[in-house]
C-alpha cells in the first residue's frame, strides 16, 4: 500500500482547519502532519515537518499565503502548494501561480474534487478548479489585447527612459505605490513579467513613439 499523502493545513480560521482535517483524516490517502494559521507559521512548519502538500489559504493576517508560496518555492521546498481560497479573482489566481503555486482550488470544491486534487498536486501536476481554469484561460487567450490606458502608457514612456520608479512617481505627481499599481496592469495587459520585457513588447507594438 503507498505512504499516505503528508499534509500541512494553512488557515487563519481554527474552524477550517478542523473541516478539513476531519475530512482528509477519513481518507487512508492522507495524513495531516501539522496546521498552521499564517503563512509565516506556514512556512516554518514546511521545513520541520516536510509535508508532501501544503493546503493553503490566500488572505491571512500575519502572513499571507502569497508570501508564503514565494518563501516556499525560494526556499527549495519540496513541498507543492495547492492554493484553498473563496478568492477567484484574476489578480489572486494569477498572482498565486506565478509565485509557485502547483493548484488552485475554491473551498467550495466538493470533496472527491479536493482529494483529487491533493492527489494530483502531490504528485506535481498542475491542478486548477473548473471555474479557475476558465478564468486562467480567458487570461492568456486576451493577454495583450486590452489597450494601455493614458497613465500607463505615461509610466511606461518613462520606464523606458531609465526612470525609476521613485522618479516616475516624481514626474506624474503620484505615489510609489500607484506607479507599482500601474505597472501591474502594463505587465498583466501586454503579457510579460519585468520592465525590460514591457519596454520592447510596447514598442513591437508600436505603443510607444519611436
Amino acid at each position: 500500500m503507498a505512504e499516505a499523502i503528508r499534509l500541512l493545513l494553512v488557515d487563519d480560521h481554527p474552524v477550517v482547519r478542523d473541516g478539513l482535517r476531519g475530512m482528509c483524516e477519513s481518507s487512508p490517502d492522507f495524513e495531516v502532519v501539522g496546521e498552521a494559521g499564517d503563512g509565516v507559521e506556514a512556512v516554518a512548519l514546511a521545513k520541520e515537518l516536510d509535508p508532501d502538500v501544503v493546503l493553503m489559504d490566500l488572505r491571512m493576517p500575519g502572513g499571507n499565503g502569497l508570501d508564503a508560496i514565494a518563501a516556499l518555492a525560494s526556499s527549495g521546498s519540496r513541498a507543492h502548494v495547492l492554493v484553498l481560497t473563496t478568492y477567484d479573482t484574476d489578480r489572486d489566481i494569477m498572482a498565486a501561480l506565478d509565485a509557485g503555486a502547483t493548484g488552485y482550488l475554491l473551498k467550495d470544491a466538493p470533496r472527491d474534487e479536493l482529494f483529487a486534487a491533493i492527489r494530483a498536486a502531490a504528485a506535481g501536476e498542475s491542478v486548477l478548479s473548473p471555474a479557475v481554469a476558465t478564468r486562467v484561460v480567458s487570461r492568456v487567450r486576451t493577454a495583450g489585447s486590452e489597450p494601455l490606458s493614458g497613465r500607463e502608457t505615461d509610466v511606461l514612456a518613462l520606464v523606458a527612459k531609465g526612470r525609476s520608479n521613485r522618479e516616475i512617481a516624481r514626474a506624474l505627481f503620484v505615489s510609489e505605490a500607484t506607479v507599482k499599481t500601474h505597472l501591474g496592469h502594463v505587465y498583466a495587459k501586454l503579457g510579460v513579467n519585468d520592465r525590460a520585457s514591457a519596454v520592447a513588447t510596447a514598442y513591437d507594438r508600436g505603443l510607444l513613439g519611436g
